[in-house]
């Protein structure tokens, strides 16, 4: 225990919908508030604020907005994509003037801590890590890195490391052993936590599935679903592919019976729409009929749990994408791509398939797909395997008290060490 209740201001770096925002969640649900005082800074109000006041997982909430989600966005709303489309010139004042809009955001957020007596920057996000090194600095307050990234551009790797190694970053929580790779220069400093869920909220027996129901789908179809940001990094691409090569081999009976099904959306500040590239080529491959990508949701639940196989087809070193756990909490056998930290969580040939190669198998993936259409006894023990291992190894409740142990130590309040 700490000397007395350590006061944190978590700053999350995006207002977006994703990962990032939705695993804070899962820590702050989960700290002990006898233990740790909760604020939370966040750039405008959105899906994350209006999920973290629902919930009631802070004590203090509050927005900055000059807290710059992307180079050149306007100084008045959130990134659009039509913006990566305006003139060179204005880009380039928006540029410059968010330069000073980011100057301002280090100072009143440096205002802020101090005015707080904040025992601890509590960083969520690559961009949240270079400002919480900046701002241990500046306010003279010791910062924790939670790293959910694999790689930087190679302009900010030298200040990136640098700042991981100064004295105002206290402890690095890496969220899998393919993120804490970053670090070779400051071992000492970091700890892989995985990322976890509330393993009673994903379980697929207190969820009601609409996924069937809204797509017409009899109770005898196979669904291979994913869920996810869709980006060129994501695989969608891939995954439409070996749906293909996999369709071209199945009879008429199994063609009938089978739907690949994903959700998600392209973020507004990413350009081009990738989801749109994605049905142009469902369209071009003749695959309208079997697969369908259904939009951002909310609350992924009640599509996943009507999932029969959930797919994971990044093609990036993943840091440890969410969608693996939540399948697996809702019973699902997981296809994925051997990358990044998948492996840490996905176990091939217990919990579901891990397909290897470089570049992507997309062939590799497609013989997947057949083999768990044709299987259901293996799809049914998988799932059963999934769901024991996330309750085993990623429950929120066991890993928040493990950021909890980091988040005392880190601020210097600890009575003794902690693991």
């Amino acid at each position: 225990m700490p000397r007395r209740k350590v006061r944190v201001l978590f700053i999350n770096d995006t207002a977006r919908n994703g990962g990032p925002g939705r695993s804070l969640f899962y820590i702050l649900r989960f700290l002990d508030p006898a233990v740790v005082h909760r604020a939370v800074v966040l750039p405008r109000p959105g899906v994350i604020s209006e999920l973290y006041e629902e919930r009631g997982v802070t004590e203090e909430l509050f927005f900055e907005h000059d807290l710059v989600e992307n180079p050149i966005e306007p100084w008045d709303r959130p990134m659009a994509r039509e913006d990566f489309e305006a003139p060179l010139a204005l880009r380039g004042v928006r540029a410059a003037a968010n330069v000073v809009r980011a100057g301002r955001a280090m100072a009143r957020l440096t205002n802020l801590i101090r005015r707080g007596n904040y025992d601890l920057i509590y960083c969520n996000g690559t961009n949240a890590d270079f400002a919480g090194g900046l701002l241990a600095f500046t306010s003279a307050t010791p910062a924790l890195w939670h790293v959910r990234y694999t790689s930087l551009p190679g302009v900010v790797r030298g200040t990136h490391d640098r700042l991981a190694a100064s004295e105002g970053v206290k402890r690095i929580v890496c969220v899998s052993k393919a993120s804490a790779g970053l670090f070779p220069h400051c071992p000492e400093k970091v700890r892989v936590i995985h990322n976890a869920l509330d393993i009673e909220e994903f379980d697929a027996a207190g969820v009601t599935p609409c996924l069937r129901s809204e797509l017409g789908l009899s109770p005898d179809t196979v669904v291979f679903g994913s869920q996810g940001r869709i980006l060129p990094r994501k695989g969608y691409i891939e995954m439409v592919r070996a749906a293909k090569l996999a369709i071209d081999r199945m009879s008429d009976e199994e063609r009938a019976r089978v739907h690949f099904a994903v959700l998600g959306d392209t973020p507004e500040d990413i350009r081009p729409d990738h989801v749109a590239e994605c049905r142009g080529l469902v369209k071009e491959l003749g695959l309208e009929k079997q697969f369908t990508f259904l939009g951002f949701k909310i609350d992924v639940k009640p599509y996943v749990t009507d999932f029969d196989v959930a797919v994971v087809p990044s093609v990036y070193p993943d840091p440890l994408p969410r969608a693996v756990i939540e399948s697996m909490a809702l019973g699902k056998p997981v296809i994925a791509f051997d990358v990044g930290g998948v492996a840490e969580m996905l176990r091939g040939g217990e919990t579901g398939a891990l397909v290897r190669g470089t570049p992507p198998d997309v062939a590799g993936l497609s013989e997947q797909f057949l083999r768990y259409l044709r299987d259901p006894d293996l799809r049914r023990k998988q799932g059963l395997a999934g769901r024991a291992r996330v309750e085993r190894d990623f429950d929120g409740a066991t890993q928040a008290k493990r950021i909890q142990n980091q988040i005392v130590e880190a601020s210097g309040l600890a009575t003794g060490t902690v693991s």
